[in-house]
């Protein structure tokens, strides 16, 4: 459609794969391997899918029943379902076909992007509670990649949401947390609390109200404190 035409002017597929062939270009410039710049666009493009669809579904009102109004509704309800498809199967596309879990029913080791995208959700959110701290543990990737291992590919794709969704439930007993014994208490120095000092602390907390079991298997296989699991059990617990 050109200009001219004065209708929307939407990217067409040529122009769309143009944007995408230009973005893996910058990131593999910035030293981003290939497959998780692809798995990231891939995600994007998923998430884009699933909103319009959340979007559109709450847009539909109450459905009709018969005549052309049912007509139209069923013909609505179709093209909704086979939009949430798309989003699925890019979703897939994105994730791999095991996206539920790995090869022979294990959870694969977390990709340097999984990682990156973890960090970037839950700095924000520890920022909303206390300050950034001199001592923190500097083992980020270490505690996010244990905290990933808990989940599938699947899960860690919605982690973001996941994680903002904790904090909201839990902000005030969070704040209690951090005043007491995070940065800026009566006890910074106090190495049983190391991990307090670190974004990571929200990332671990949540995954040991959902997977204790699974944390802690995976906290051992890459050899990080047990002390920091157990000041931050405590810490909470007096939180509460």
């Amino acid at each position: 459609m050109s200009v001219a035409d004065g209708g929307r002017q939407w990217p067409d597929e040529v122009s769309v794969e143009n944007a995408r062939a230009t973005l893996l270009q910058l990131l593999a410039r910035a030293g981003v391997p290939s497959d998780d710049a692809r798995q990231l666009i891939g995600l994007l493009e998923a998430g884009a899918l699933a909103l319009a669809h959340e979007e559109l579904s709450a847009a539909r009102g109450v459905p009709g029943e018969t005549g052309a109004e049912g007509a139209e509704e069923r013909g609505a309800r179709a093209v909704l379902e086979e939009l949430g498809a798309v989003a699925e199967r890019t979703l897939v596309r994105a994730v791999g076909a095991e996206g539920e879990q790995g090869q022979a029913g294990e959870r694969p080791r977390a990709r340097r992007m999984e990682v990156e995208r973890a960090r970037v959700a839950v700095t924000p959110l520890y920022l909303s509670f206390t300050a950034v701290s001199e001592l923190d543990p500097e083992v980020t990737d270490e505690v996010l990649a244990a905290v990933l291992g808990t989940m599938s590919p699947r899960q860690r794709a919605g982690y973001a949401g996941r994680l903002t969704e904790f904090a909201a439930d839990h902000r005030t007993r969070l704040e209690r947390m951090f005043a007491g014994f995070g940065p800026g208490s009566a006890i910074t120095m106090h190495g049983r609390y190391s991990l307090l000092h670190s974004a990571t602390s929200i990332a671990v907390l949540e995954r040991l109200a959902a997977a204790p079991q699974e944390l802690r298997e995976e906290w051992d296989a890459v050899e990080l404190p047990p002390a920091w699991l157990d000041g931050l059990t405590t810490a909470w617990n007096a939180s509460a």
